[in-house]
Parts: C-alpha cells; structure tokens; sequence
C-alpha cells in the first residue's frame, strides 16, 4: 500500500468532533490551518478534504458553535479564521462524549470473538 492509500477519509460524523476540538486546543486558526493540525495530530493517518470542510465550518458556524473573522494568513493572503464560541465548547463535550461512547461500542464488537466464520 502506498503513503496516499494508507490515509484514512474522515468519517461522516467525525468532522464537526475534530473541528471543535481542533480550535478548542488551538485557538483561531483558518480553514487550512484546521486541516493540516488535524492531520498533522492524526500521524497523517487522516485526510481533510477541503470540499467537505468548509462546507462543515459555514454548518458549524450556522449553528452558533464555531464563529468567524477575516484576518491576514501566515503568507500574507486574507483567510477566515475560526474560532470556538462558548456554546462551541460545551457541544464539543457531548460530542467526546458520544464518541467515546461509540467508539467503546465498536470496540467491544470487534474485540468479540468469531465463533465459526463465513462459509
């Protein structure tokens, strides 16, 4: 397998928990900024596509959780930084929560053993 094949998509639902906490622990950061920390935390295992996610951060936005201000990047070019609002922050402790949740659900199922396999 290849460097690019070994990169895993974001899982739907998963996106709005990385972006919250992404800001919560980074501050205001803009979109491009958001995706290289994520990746760059995930060992690069995890790969941003930019047409799902800014299309996550206006959704974010819209429901009050993230807000937004034009600003100057590193590289002198305007760009939308995001920052986490106080609502942002308490969403973001029931969304750690459902994925903890979750994911100890998914691990219980896949810690189960087989008892006969596929015929």
């Amino acid at each position: 397998m290849s460097e690019t094949e070994d990169r895993l998509e974001v899982l739907q639902g998963t996106l709005d928990l990385l972006v919250l906490k992404t800001l919560a622990g980074m501050g205001s950061l803009h979109g491009y900024g958001i995706a290289r920390r994520i990746e760059q935390v995930s060992g690069d295992l995890l790969a941003l596509n930019q047409g799902t996610l800014y299309p996550a951060l206006l959704r974010l936005e819209q429901q009050g959780w993230i807000s937004s201000d034009w600003g100057v990047s590193e590289n002198n070019r305007r760009a939308r930084f995001y920052k986490l609002t106080r609502k942002g922050a308490k969403r973001l402790t029931v969304e750690v929560d459902r994925w903890q949740r979750m994911s100890a659900a998914v691990n219980a199922i896949i810690a189960e053993p087989s008892r006969g396999g596929a015929r």
